[in-house]
């Protein structure tokens, strides 16, 4: 048992080194690299993932005729997390974006008498292909996909209180980068073109459609006839010390009107969070780095 349980350590310290032996020449290329500042062909390989979170307040907007035929104003509050990173798709300049956004809202009627609350779970999910590349700026056209999950709850009303919002839709999309000094500018605009999305008829009651079961024409095809909408992204990167303020607008706009039934849901927010790069480089040493090729910064 002990002879065996010896060989066994034998042969596995063997083969670990073995295979230690092959990492030191790739671990000394990458230190070299980088102290040396040059290119190295491990490091070459890698697939930076540019990652934000953001946090976000603004006014926010509702309306919504199966709850109520007034609009409701009030503040909305977000938080965002976005990350972009390259694949080895069409030469390997193909981007893949993911987005989610967790938002909610208190809004009140034009006479402050009643209240409506908001909540929203939103994920989009982009692949950009370069159309425009310079040293300072670059146009990406892409398209993607997004689910939502949510819905608005009015304080007034006692058969029918509240409001699901559901939707899947295909989507267009384009973004444009800009370097300036050391702020990066970056703007973003996505629209459904097709998808589905959740309606009860007028004056039918979630009782009837999830209890009895009375759900025909709930799930309705969303294009531009029925459903409009619009996700409008401005940001500026910038370094502050050893990490990267990301901070901008997003706009939302969303409209339905399907069933005799009208949805809009509008909201402009002020952004601010953090920004970093994969490898934990960040700030300044992430714009002045030569081993690491960002997918979103341009070097100077």
């Amino acid at each position: 048992m002990i002879k065996k349980l010896s060989l066994t350590l034998f042969l596995l310290t063997v083969i670990s080194a073995g295979g230690f032996s092959q990492e030191i020449p790739m671990l000394q290329e990458m230190t070299d690299s980088v102290s040396q500042k040059k290119p190295c062909s491990v490091l070459s390989e890698l697939k930076p993932v540019n990652r934000a979170t953001l946090l976000g307040v603004g006014k926010g907007f509702l309306t919504d005729t199966y709850l109520s035929p007034l609009e409701y104003d009030g503040l909305t509050f977000s938080l965002l997390h976005e990350r972009l990173k390259g694949t080895s798709f069409f030469n390997e300049k193909l981007l893949l974006q993911h987005q989610f956004q967790i938002q909610i809202a208190s809004t009140d009627n034009p006479t402050k008498t009643g209240s409506s609350y908001y909540g929203n779970l939103y994920y989009e999910l982009n692949g950009f292909y370069p159309l425009v590349e310079t040293n300072r700026f670059r146009w990406y056209g892409g398209a993607g996909w997004n689910a939502e999950l949510g819905g608005i709850y009015n304080e007034r009303n006692s058969n029918n209180p509240g409001s699901l919002k559901v939707s899947t839709n295909l989507n267009l999309a384009t973004m444009a980068l800009f370097d300036w000094r050391m702020f990066t500018f970056r703007w973003q605009l996505s629209t459904p073109i097709a998808g589905l999305f959740f309606s009860p008829e007028y004056g039918q009651s979630y009782y009837e459609m999830f209890t009895l079961g009375n759900d025909d024409g709930t799930a309705i095809f969303g294009s531009l006839h029925n459903q409009r909408a619009i996700r409008n992204y401005f940001t500026v990167d910038f370094p502050v010390g050893n990490v990267t303020i990301r901070t901008g607008y997003l706009g939302n706009y969303y409209y339905t009107d399907v069933n005799h039934i009208v949805t809009k849901i509008l909201s402009h927010q002020f952004m601010i969070g953090f920004a970093v790069e994969s490898l934990n480089v960040g700030g300044k040493r992430l714009k002045q780095n030569r081993w690491l090729h960002s997918v979103y910064y341009n070097e100077p």
